[in-house]
């Protein structure tokens, strides 16, 4: 096998991905900007039964996911082959506990926005995760210093389209998309060199990209070996997830109306077109590929509480 198709990438994703409709709503989906290459999608918080939005509901739900992201695919098949063999399930709790720890506890954290960006390009955009960042931490209070997450595309002719994550939960979106951009840059326009930006997490690929199945992981790696003429098949692309607060959702035991929500969701999206569409030309990201989440919240800060608190970590 020498070449990666969209079969072999689709039989690596993970999760449902209805059970993401639960707690986001669809409210624009390949929204363009002239002159650009981005593709924007917009969800919002979704409205449960009682007419609530439930920012908790959804920070559970990210954490019943949390093996899948924060585990390598073939450390976790090699726990399901376990628990199979001896009609237990003390494999994929060990991993479960691994999961959790390899989070830190600090309140200013920013992995619930990379978390959700991994369930957004997973479920939504169908692209794989290909590099487990948090298993490659040696400190849970410390950040990955690279990418927010490395996904992978693949187009008919061959070519793996390789998308940078980058994710930033602010209080203001125009804060919040400036920064985005600002740290996705340069995963995609520095020059191939020993010092870019990406060129750790290149290397970390060549040896512990994973797609568990070791025949489909070995055709993978090799777009990463720089002995390869299939590194020479690669693009790179972007994939951003922005969350910020929205004044639009009811304050606190306050009725929410799931149209209403939407409606503001689609009025409020073309000033954060217009701010995405000036960033990127700011940061010289017109002619890049890149799918681009806004996700609006009651409050940033709620959120990320809500993901800590789900995670059963205390705030430092």
């Amino acid at each position: 096998m020498s070449t990666i198709t969209a079969t072999d990438l689709e039989s690596a994703l993970t999760g449902n991905p209805e059970a993401l409709e639960v707690h986001l709503t669809l409210v624009e989906r390949d929204v363009s900007i002239e002159g650009h290459l981005v593709k924007i999608h917009c969800h919002c918080l979704s409205v449960d039964g009682n007419d609530r939005v439930q920012p908790h509901r959804l920070a559970e739900f990210m954490r019943n996911a949390v093996v899948d992201y924060a585990i390598p695919r073939s450390k976790l098949a090699e726990a399901k082959a376990r628990d199979a063999k001896f009609n237990s399930s003390e494999a994929i709790a060990e991993l479960v506990e691994r999961a959790k720890r390899s989070f830190t506890d600090l309140a200013k954290t920013g992995e619930g926005g990379e978390m959700l960006l991994f369930l957004l390009a997973e479920r939504f955009l169908k692209l794989p995760q290909i590099l487990c960042k948090m298993d490659l931490k040696t400190d849970s209070r410390m950040h990955y210093h690279g990418a927010d997450g490395v996904y992978a595309g693949v187009t008919p002719e061959g070519t793996l389209k390789l998308y940078w994550g980058e994710s930033k939960i602010y209080a203001d979106a125009k804060a919040a998309i400036r920064s985005c951009l600002d740290s996705l840059a340069p995963f995609l326009i520095e020059s191939e060199q020993e010092t870019a930006a990406r060129e750790r997490d290149v290397m970390l690929l060549s040896d512990k990209a994973d797609l568990s199945n070791p025949a489909l992981t070995s055709a993978l790696r090799k777009y990463f070996d720089k002995s390869s003429v299939m590194s020479k098949r690669v693009k790179y692309c972007g994939v951003a997830l922005v969350g910020f607060d929205a004044p639009f959702y009811p304050k606190k035991d306050g009725k929410a109306i799931a149209e209403e929500i939407v409606a503001a969701s689609r009025l409020e999206l073309s000033d954060w077109r217009d701010t995405i569409g000036e960033r990127l030309t700011l940061e010289k990201l017109d002619q890049m590929e890149i799918d681009f989440f806004c996700v609006p919240l009651p409050s940033a800060e709620g959120f990320r509480a809500a993901f800590l608190k789900a995670m059963g970590i205390s705030e430092q």
